[in-house]
C-alpha cells in the first residue's frame, strides 16, 4: 500500500472532529459475531450517526471472508492512514474449526501453536477491499498473535502494531502486549515487548492519544481479572496505572469483560466499550461506558444511552463521514460475492 506523507489533524469541539480536510460525524464498528458456525468468525461492520444508536451493515452479513490461515478472523482493529486510505487487521483464528481440529479444545494449546500472522484488508472507500493478505510479524519464539490494534505515532511518522502474545522468554507463559512498527504496511519492523505486567497476563491492548499523552486498555488476566488502564508520555512506554479508573471498574464483575475499545464522540466524551461474555452467545455484546476525558479514568456505565441491533463482538471503532456513513448503509453483497 502506497502511503504518501501527510499529517492527520484532529480537532474536537463545536460538535466535530476533523481529519485533514474531512468533518467526521459518523461511526463505524467493525467487529465479529460469536457463533458456533464459521460464518460468525468473520468481518462485520456496524454504523451509526451518533455513535449511540448503531445499524448493521449488508443486512447483517458478513462483509469480507477470511479464506487464508486458519480460515477466520476475530478481534479486529481498523485506522485510516494519512493519505485517508483504511486498513484492518485481525487475529488469524477461527475457533469454529480449529477448537474441533488442530487445537484439540484447548486455549493453551491455541495461544501457543497459533498464527504468527495477522489478516489483513486495505480499501480507498470502505467498500471495496484488497485480497486478504496474511502479514507475519511473529516468529518461533512467539505463540498465536492476539488482538491487534494500531496507533499512529506522529512523532516517529509511522504506525504502532500491538498485540498480546505469550513468547518463549518466559516458557510460553504470562502472556504480553508486543509491538512492530509500520510506514507503509508492507515493511514491519522486528517485534518487541511494548508491556508486561508481573503478576498477570495481559490482552486486548487499545491505545489512544489525549493531550499528547497516550493511554492504553488493556485486560488483565489476573489481579485484578478486569480491565486496567495505562498512561504514558511515549507510545511504547514506560506505561504507569491509572488508580482512577480501577475505582471505575468496581461495579464490574471480574473474568465477564474483555476487549476495551474506545472513541471519541462529538462532544468530545470518550466512550469505551467493554466486551460483556458472562452469557450465551446469542446475548454476547458490547457495555458502554462514558467519561469526559481519558486522563480522569472516571467511567460510568450508560447501558441505557445505547442501542444494538445484535451482540457485537470484539471489534473496533471508527470515525467516518457522513458521505461514507450513507455508502455503507446502502451496501449490499451477494453470497456469490465473497
Amino acid at each position: 500500500m502506497d502511503i504518501v506523507p501527510r499529517i492527520p489533524i484532529f480537532v474536537v469541539g463545536n460538535l466535530m472532529i476533523r481529519f485533514g480536510g474531512l468533518t467526521l460525524q459518523a461511526y463505524l464498528f467493525v467487529h465479529f459475531k460469536e457463533k458456533r458456525t464459521p460464518d460468525g468468525e468473520q468481518v462485520y461492520f456496524g454504523v451509526s450517526k451518533n455513535g449511540f444508536d448503531w445499524e448493521q451493515v449488508n443486512d447483517g452479513n458478513p462483509v469480507l471472508w477470511s479464506y487464508y490461515g486458519d480460515k477466520g478472523v476475530r478481534d479486529f482493529t481498523i485506522t485510516r492512514t494519512k493519505t485517508g486510505k483504511f486498513v484492518i487487521l485481525a487475529t488469524d483464528l477461527s475457533l469454529s474449526y480449529g477448537m474441533l481440529n488442530q487445537y484439540n479444545h484447548s486455549w493453551t494449546e491455541a495461544a501457543r501453536n497459533g498464527s504468527k500472522c495477522l489478516s489483513f484488508w486495505g480499501s480507498d472507500d470502505l467498500v471495496n477491499w484488497s485480497e486478504q493478505k496474511m502479514i507475519k510479524l511473529g516468529d518461533e519464539n512467539f505463540g498465536c498473535l492476539w488482538a491487534p490494534d494500531i496507533i499512529y505515532d506522529k512523532k516517529l511518522d509511522d504506525y504502532v502494531i500491538h498485540w498480546s502474545s505469550t513468547h518463549s522468554s518466559n516458557d510460553f507463559g504470562l502472556k504480553g502486549i508486543y509491538y512492530s512498527r509500520t510506514k507503509d504496511f508492507e515493511q514491519f519492523s522486528k517485534a518487541q515487548l511494548l508491556y508486561q505486567k508481573e503478576d498477570s497476563g495481559v490482552i486486548d491492548s487499545a491505545m489512544y492519544e489525549e493531550d499528547e499523552r497516550y493511554y492504553m486498555f488493556l485486560k488483565s488476566e489476573q489481579n485484578p481479572g478486569k480491565i486496567i488502564l495505562m498512561e504514558s508520555e511515549e507510545i511504547t512506554g514506560p506505561f504507569k496505572r491509572v488508580e482512577a479508573f480501577d475505582q471505575s471498574m468496581e461495579v464490574v464483575e471480574a473474568g465477564l469483560y474483555e476487549a476495551p475499545t474506545a472513541v471519541q464522540l462529538e462532544d468530545g466524551r470518550w466512550c469505551l466499550f467493554l466486551d460483556f461474555y458472562g452469557c450465551s452467545a446469542e446475548e454476547q455484546g458490547y457495555v458502554p461506558f462514558i467519561a469526559g476525558r481519558l486522563a480522569s479514568g472516571k467511567f460510568i456505565r450508560s447501558d441505557t444511552s445505547f442501542t444494538f441491533p445484535y451482540g457485537y463482538k470484539h471489534g473496533a471503532i471508527l470515525t467516518i463521514t457522513m458521505e461514507e456513513y450513507e455508502r455503507l448503509k446502502a451496501y449490499t453483497k451477494k453470497p456469490s460475492e465473497y
